[in-house]
């Protein structure tokens, strides 16, 4: 009876270690997209005009679709996270696959974003982006380094999801055992919210 209660403590007290470290470690990042969150509104307070026309430039067709792919993700991964906990494998490896999916999907969307804009010489330090006026520049500069850096914490989520999907198929990840798909979707959820900022910010600011 003592060991099963030790063998209880001791996997408690590992489950809330590594929730305490998967939250240290999204305030980390919550800071660093917070610091560029702080840059891009003294310049836009100083360059409003030319931030609101760079805006116009922007697809925001592309933007929505994005903005709803992630947010059909972060429900995905919510339900793949309730399966699991409810002991369904089968449906919990559906929803994160869906997950991935969805995430892929906007990565691909953004390589297109993106392309087209570097297709018409808008790129950082490009001839045509420095003949332009210093906000312009600036909301360009903003709009490339922010949107890469969020990119690349889609793509590491992507590739985190798909171990987990392969944790679940092997059982790994399961009912009694789910703590490493519970912190992998708060990360998701991070990066879901992040996109939720950076939308309105640069596609919505005209």
């Amino acid at each position: 009876m003592s060991n099963a209660v030790n063998i209880l403590l001791a996997k408690e007290k590992d489950y809330i270690g590594a929730k305490l470290g998967m939250w240290i470690f999204l305030f980390t990042e919550i800071f660093l997209f917070g610091g560029m969150f702080l840059i891009y509104a003294v310049y836009r307070f100083e360059y409003s005009f030319d931030f609101y026309n760079s805006s116009e430039h922007l697809n925001l067709i592309m933007g929505t679709l994005n903005t709803a792919l992630l947010l059909t993700s972060s429900l995905t991964m919510a339900l793949s996270i309730l399966a699991i906990r409810k002991g369904n494998k089968k449906l919990s490896t559906i929803f994160l696959f869906i997950t991935i999916i969805l995430g892929i999907l906007f990565m691909v969307n953004k390589y297109i974003e993106w392309t087209a804009e570097i297709s018409n010489g808008i790129y950082p330090n490009s001839p045509e982006l420095l003949q332009k006026s210093k906000g312009e520049i600036l909301f360009y500069g903003l709009y490339f380094v922010m949107t890469g850096l969020h990119g690349l914490h889609v793509l590491a989520g992507i590739i985190i999801l798909s171990v987990m999907l392969v944790f679940v198929r092997k059982d790994k990840i399961r009912e009694s055992d789910f703590t490493w798909l519970e912190n992998s979707g708060l990360y998701w959820h991070l990066v879901d919210v992040i996109w939720i900022f950076l939308f309105p910010l640069f596609y919505l600011a005209r």
